[in-house]
């Protein structure tokens, strides 16, 4: 039986909702801190999640008894024994991880000086070297009681849930066994193994992981642009070397490229820690290089079958950065879009869930409810994002509805003999 604990969690984003939700599940008493006034009284007054994650909302609303929000850092961690800390850490202009939405969580707890907070876990992603920071500030303020732990996520948005309770791995990483053995018990209930591991360790774990995700997908869109020229076939190459036990198949499609709050932010993170320390991270610096130019060469080979893009009209059939989320955090869409009117293009876009934005490039796109919409009058159509309603589209229809049925997939969605036979001129990743 999941002795319960009094958790508080420092931020209302996509990891500590989800983080929130998930231990609340497990039986503890969960209460979520944000400074985003809004997002506590949609949470608080109307039930409402201000974030797309499915299974969210139920999951929420099924543990109210055990679940508070709340805009007052003190109220929180008043009678907390564990804090998660799971804000922000964007990139500065350097590249360096932005830490100061963590170091305003370490302010708020040396202020309020709880007496019952045993643990202090970190769930956002961080440079190594963290931990030891906040564990000398922690230090300096008389507070050597709290405990400190990285306990790193590794959840995707749109699986987020079933990644928190079914994770591949449990990585707590702490500088003793009372602390260890604490965040592992937090977690009875989680089908995963712990890895209990040193704090530099834990901290590293997560940003090497992305990396050498983001590395995959890097090289498997080097692999595309060769066959491409070659006259291979990309996702046959990937399905048969992805049938090796020593590579696997994940990770190993073509496309425009990755997107998203993670892996742009923490390779470039990982490549910025590496400078400091005097280390030219070249491996990492190529990936990060291929990542930027593959929506470019799309938009350079639709270039060069219109003509021209000045005066075309396209359509942008995805926005978010991936399907199943409304986030468009570092999506390859707003690259698209951007270079698409910086060459005299007119955009019109259609996504079901991403969010409206007000911002360039966005508020000199039209955006349409419905496909079809989006390419009506279009001289073009890029698929940005892998979403399903594309696979059930009818194309037939579709295509008498375009000024000319060019259809450029950019995620190897659709199948290239039934494209070209409902009339278009389709193109894709690394497919002849």
């Amino acid at each position: 039986m999941v002795q319960s604990k009094r958790v508080a969690v420092f931020g209302a984003g996509y990891i500590g909702l989800v983080t929130g939700a998930c231990l609340a599940e497990l039986g503890h008493d969960v209460t979520v801190r944000d400074i985003d006034s809004e997002k506590i009284r949609l949470l608080r007054t109307v039930g409402e999640v201000p974030i797309y994650e499915p299974g969210l909302g139920d999951l929420i609303a099924q543990n109210k008894e055990r679940l508070t929000f709340t805009l007052d850092a003190a109220e929180a961690v008043r009678d907390a024994e564990v804090v998660y800390v799971c804000v922000d850490t964007p990139p500065t202009s350097s590249g360096d991880a932005d830490l100061s939405r963590v170091w305003a969580v370490i302010h708020a707890i040396r202020e309020a000086n709880p007496q019952d907070l045993a643990v202090l876990a970190v769930k956002s992603t961080v440079p190594v070297g963290t931990g030891e920071r906040i564990r000398t500030a922690l230090d300096e303020t008389g507070l050597q009681r709290i405990r400190y732990a990285a306990n790193p996520e590794f959840t995707a948005e749109g699986t987020a849930i079933h990644d928190f309770m079914h994770p591949d791995r449990i990585v707590v990483g702490t500088s003793d066994e009372a602390t260890a053995r604490l965040v592992t018990e937090l977690h009875q209930g989680v089908h995963g193994p712990v890895e209990a591991i040193d704090i530099p360790s834990a901290e590293m774990v997560k940003l090497a992981s992305n990396a050498l995700l983001a590395t995959k997908i890097a090289f498997i869109n080097e692999i595309a642009t060769v066959c491409e020229a070659t006259g291979a076939d990309v996702q046959s190459v990937a399905a048969a070397v992805g049938m090796d036990h020593r590579l696997g198949p994940h990770f190993l499609r073509a496309g425009l490229g990755y997107g998203g709050s993670c892996f742009p932010k923490d390779a470039r993170a990982l490549r910025a820690m590496a400078s400091n320390s005097g280390y030219p991270f070249q491996l990492l610096n190529a990936v990060i290089s291929v990542n930027e130019l593959q929506p470019r060469r799309a938009l350079l080979r639709l270039k060069n079958e219109l003509g021209t893009l000045k005066r075309r009209k396209i359509a942008l059939l995805g926005m978010t950065f991936k399907a199943g989320t409304d986030d468009m955090r570092e999506a390859p869409s707003t690259i698209i879009a951007s270079r698409l009117l910086a060459e005299g293009a007119q955009v019109q876009c259609w996504d079901p869930l991403a969010r409206s934005a007000q911002e360039a490039p966005w508020n000199a796109a039209a955006r349409h409810p419905s496909p079809a919409e989006a390419m009506t009058g279009a001289d073009a159509a890029i698929v940005v994002t892998e979403w399903p309603q594309l696979k059930d589209l009818d194309w037939a229809t579709v295509r008498h509805l375009m000024s000319r049925p060019v259809l450029f997939d950019g995620r190897n969605v659709l199948d290239p003999q039934s494209m070209r036979a409902a009339g278009f001129t389709y193109m894709s990743i690394g497919r002849p």
